[in-house]
């Protein structure tokens, strides 16, 4: 609705599908921005998981989706926000698309941010890179404190009937992550707080992140309220979702395996987790340069040596 939802699915055609997604792209966001390639990419996905199990049920000969095209979407690598990025920032305001902190910088807005309410949510998205939806629909029920793990079972989503606690983005978002002592330690006191705090307001099933009312924080205005932070301290911008590209970066620098980056991220693939994090970590090209260099002048002295002993012989 309103562009499909009137047409009989036998007279379905791919004509209909065109016109539907050429009217998107006349869109605007909430923003002003148009709808992005990666957003009608998923959108013709969706329609046409639809339209195969039509298919599967005899209902249509074939998917009018199928061959519908559209433009290529772009993709965007996060890149580190490195001196002469932010230099260039703070002179003319050029920023990448996506970027992230360096361990300094992230350490600086926490700092800064110690005393927001919202403080350890920042500090879990920063360290273990939960998605917006998974924080704000995290409970205390999916937190072992003991066992230090915390479950991704749900993602709190903003619907026309409001808020909705529904099932993760895609099975491999469902997950287990392990907690570090510190994030433990916040967690406790977190949760002693909400439980002084007035009414029946905590429950093992209550939003481990919720308003004054005790109902769980909109993802939405996570972004505004994250948005809001980071003009405030006056460090280079980065939005809400970069917090978990830069979870990633810090895991891949301090040597985490790149298959338990994917798991701790929630991605189906390895291969998507390699390609988005490829362009952030200059460090690791720089070592395996000089591995490869270390290893070539290795042989050539081992083969120097040899051509030597062979002359001193001969």
């Amino acid at each position: 609705m309103p562009y499909l939802g009137r047409v009989n699915l036998v007279e379905l055609s791919r004509r209909d599908a065109t016109r539907m997604f050429v009217a998107l792209g006349r869109r605007r966001t909430r923003c002003g921005a148009p709808i992005s390639a990666s957003t009608l990419e998923r959108i013709r996905a969706t329609l046409r998981v639809a339209l195969n199990h039509a298919v599967r049920e005899d209902l249509i000969a074939g998917n009018p989706a199928q061959g519908v095209r559209l433009p290529a979407p772009v993709r965007t690598h996060p890149v580190v926000w490195t001196a002469r990025r932010e230099a260039a920032w703070r002179r003319g305001g050029e920023r990448p698309p996506v970027a992230v902190w360096t361990v300094e910088q992230l350490a600086a807005f926490l700092r800064f941010a110690r005393e927001d309410p919202l403080f350890v949510l920042w500090w879990l998205v920063a360290l273990r890179g939960l998605r917006r939806g998974e924080v704000a629909g995290l409970r205390w029920v999916d937190i072992d404190l003991e066992r230090r793990e915390l479950t991704i079972a749900h993602q709190l989503v903003h619907t026309d009937e409001g808020l909705v606690l529904c099932e993760p983005k895609s099975a491999a978002s469902r997950r287990t992550l392990a907690l570090d002592p510190e994030t433990v330690r916040l967690l406790r006191r977190h949760e002693r707080a909400q439980r002084r705090g007035p009414g029946e307001r905590w429950s093992p099933t209550g939003p481990v992140f919720a308003l004054g009312s005790g109902t769980a924080v909109q993802p939405s205005y996570l972004t505004h309220r994250f948005h809001k932070l980071v003009a405030a301290s006056g460090l280079p911008p980065v939005r809400l979702h970069d917090l978990r590209h830069g979870a990633a970066t810090l895991a891949l620098a301090s040597g985490t395996e790149l298959k338990v980056v994917q798991g701790t991220l929630g991605h189906a693939s390895i291969v998507l987790t390699a390609d988005t994090y490829v362009s952030v970590l200059p460090q690791l090209y720089h070592d395996s340069a000089h591995a490869t260099a270390r290893l070539v002048l290795k042989a050539v002295r081992a083969t120097n040596r040899k051509i030597g002993e062979a002359r001193e012989r001969a």
